[in-house]
Formats: C-alpha cells, structure tokens, sequence
C-alpha cells in the first residue's frame, strides 16, 4: 500500500484555506455527511447552497447551522427531489438563477437498500432513477455554471461498488427480474462512479478539461441513510454496527468529499475515502479502486444509454 499523500493522519479540514467568494452547492445536506460536508465549508467563508427533498428540513437545518457558526453564513436551500427528473431541472433553473458560478458541485445524497423493487416517476428503479440519473441530469445542467469557475464535480460513490454484480445489468436495468436492495444499489453506486471517470476522459478530450471531476466515497459512518429507506434487518445489523470500531463519525465521512471539493492538484483519475480497514474507517487519501469501475466500454455505453433516457446531451 503506497503512503498516503497526506501523511499518516490523512487529509483533515484544516487543509482547507479561506473560502470567501467560493460558492458549493451540495445535495441532501439535512443529516450525516451533506451536513457535516456543509457546516465545514460555511466555517472556512464559503457560499453553500442545499439541494434537498424536504423544505422543512431545509430551514431546520439552516437555523441549526446559524446557531452553530453565527447568522452572518451565506446558506440557502432549493427544493429537489433527486429521484424526479422534471425536480431536478426545476431546481437547476433556480440554481442557475441564483448563483453566478459554482466552485464545486458535490453530489452527496443518495437512498440506499430499498427492501422492495420501487419506479420512480420517470420509470427507472429507484436507486439507479436517484443515485444516477439524478445525478447525471443535474451535473449535465449545472455544468455551465461550474466551467464558469473552472470548478469542480464531487461525486460520492459508496464501497458498494464492489459488491454486488460489479456490472452494469444493461438487459434488465429496472431489475425486473432477480430484485435484491443490495445489488440494485451496488449497480447505482458502480454507475456514479463510472460516470465520473467517463465524464472526465471526455472533457479531457474536448477543450474543458479545466473541470476536474473526482469520484470518492464516505466509508463507513455513522448516518442515517440505510436507517432511512432500509429493510428492517438492514437497520437492525447497520444499528450494531454503528457501534463497533468499524464505523466512523459522519464528520469524518464527510471528509473524502470535502478534500475532493477543495484540495489543489487532486489527480481526478484516483479514488479517494478511508485508507484503514478495508476502507471503512482510517486516514483519508487515495487508494486503489477494482478494474470493473474503470471499464471503459461499459462506462462509454451507459453513457450513452444515459443521455438517450434522460433526454440531456451533453455539452462536451
């Protein structure tokens, strides 16, 4: 295992410089890493809009921030529901309405092991629908916005990518057949972080290579995501492993997406959370991801797939 870059410590916070002027827009910011990953920057200066489902939970987190780091942060929130195509062009229009450029998107939200097959309205399973094609139109969308500052796409991959199929099901998607929570949101995850390798080779191809997109992942910590949309043996197992050594804080596992979102001279081609035990906990840097995630005529056909379903073509 090679050192990590950032000594033995890992990547922290404190690498993070002045942000004033520097505008992130994060999504599902209501609990876990989003909050963690927003409350951090907004304490460096930075300018941080929310992408979040529940507007009520919008605001209570707007005041806790407030009353943890002062009323004078720059914190907004839009409504969006990642699983909805048609909310997620809303919301980008307000986006781009609102802010003159964005330093960098981070793509942070995500359900997780829903314990029976579900549509969304757009007619996709519902872990591919939120964690990937959400997060394929609203990149498409606000790109624009983040070329403007030569910024950067965070997007917030699981260790799920290795579990499961470690392909892309492209006969059956929607997994009409052989349905389990575990596969359907390891082929999601392994999709957003196919993407991200993709998108990047083809703006190195073009002339927009000064985005920079980096493909990263939270270990294991201590949310509430698998509390919110898994089966009850899922919450049960996840509940007692919350409180063994092999999980760590939501803080900390807001700090893969912080460094993505900030670090100079970050090389988009690597994968970067937990270095420890089976990159679940420990330092944060580098480390090696499995060759399936990189697997170029798998990334490229998705791709494609992927702008003929959504409807959005790319600019580059």
């Amino acid at each position: 295992m090679e050192a990590n870059q950032f000594g033995k410590q890992g990547w922290t916070p404190e690498r993070i410089g002045d942000l004033r002027g520097k505008t992130f827009v994060i999504t599902g910011t209501t609990s876990g890493t989003g909050y963690e990953a927003a409350r951090i920057l907004l304490s460096k200066g930075a300018t941080v809009m929310m992408l979040n489902r529940n507007p009520k939970k919008s605001a209570d987190t707007i005041a806790a921030l407030k009353q943890t780091l002062g009323e004078k942060i720059d914190v907004s929130a839009i409504e969006m529901d990642l699983s909805d195509q048609a909310s997620v062009k809303y919301a980008a229009q307000q986006v781009k309405a609102s802010v003159p450029q964005i330093d960098a998107l981070i793509c942070n939200a995500a359900i997780a092991q829903v314990p029976s097959r579900v549509l969304t309205k757009d007619g996709w399973e519902s872990q591919m629908g939120t964690n990937y094609f959400g997060n394929f139109t609203l990149q498409a969308l606000l790109f624009p916005l983040i070329e403007k500052s030569k910024g950067r796409i965070v997007t917030v991959g699981s260790m799920g990518y290795d579990m499961g199929l470690k392909t892309i099901k492209f006969d059956d998607l929607n997994w009409e057949k052989d349905y389990t929570p575990n596969n359907a949101y390891s082929q999601s995850k392994l999709a957003q972080i196919m993407s991200a390798y993709e998108l990047q080779d083809r703006l190195n191809a073009s002339d927009h290579s000064e985005v920079k997109v980096y493909a990263c992942h939270p270990g294991s910590s201590r949310t509430n995501l698998i509390s919110t949309n898994g089966s009850f043996m899922m919450k049960v197992i996840f509940g007692l492993m919350k409180l063994s050594p092999l999980t760590q804080t939501a803080e900390k596992g807001a700090y893969p997406e912080l460094m993505c979102a900030t670090e100079p001279e970050l090389d988009p081609a690597g994968f970067y959370g937990p270095t420890g035990r089976s990159n679940w906990v420990g330092a944060v840097g580098a480390h090696p991801i499995e060759p399936h995630a990189k697997d170029k005529a798998i990334s490229k056909r998705l791709w494609e797939l992927s702008e003929k379903v959504t409807g959005i073509k790319w600019n580059v």
